[in-house]
């Protein structure tokens, strides 16, 4: 039986398709939960470009797609639930370096970034902010 995909994860597919609110996508990230494995006590996360991405999952079978290569071999990968709202306004600002939101990253044609720029995270964490005055 084919598992139904979250709202979240058909506003990303509406996204690459090149329909779609924008801002309706960063609303629905805001309210989703999405489920962030742990590792060392903290959140997973992956550094690229220069920034810090905290990588999120939609769904279950997102988050097992990505611990087939990325989990702890044959033990299953420990995660937490949060919304996608505390993720971009209360872990990246704590994390005082570049950083933003991976969303669905195992998952072919599905993931979507969410960057540390103005509209999505905090003003102070945003990497755009110092255009328009003091962010990073």
């Amino acid at each position: 039986m084919e598992q139904t995909r979250t709202a979240l994860a058909e506003q990303i597919a509406e996204r690459r398709r090149g329909v779609g609110d924008p801002r309706a996508l960063v609303g629905e990230m805001r309210r989703s939960v999405l489920l962030v494995p742990t590792a060392d006590g903290g959140l997973w996360s992956a550094r690229s470009g220069g920034v810090r991405w905290i990588c999120g999952f939609t769904d279950e079978s997102a988050l097992a797609r990505f611990a087939l290569h990325h989990g702890p071999g044959d033990r299953p990968m420990d995660y937490a639930a949060l919304l996608g709202a505390r993720i971009v306004d209360e872990i990246v600002p704590s994390l005082n370096e570049p950083a933003g939101l991976a969303v669905d990253i195992a998952t072919e044609d599905g993931s979507m970034f969410f960057p540390p720029v103005t509209g999505i995270v905090p003003d102070g964490a945003a990497v755009d902010e110092g255009a328009h005055g003091h962010g990073r």
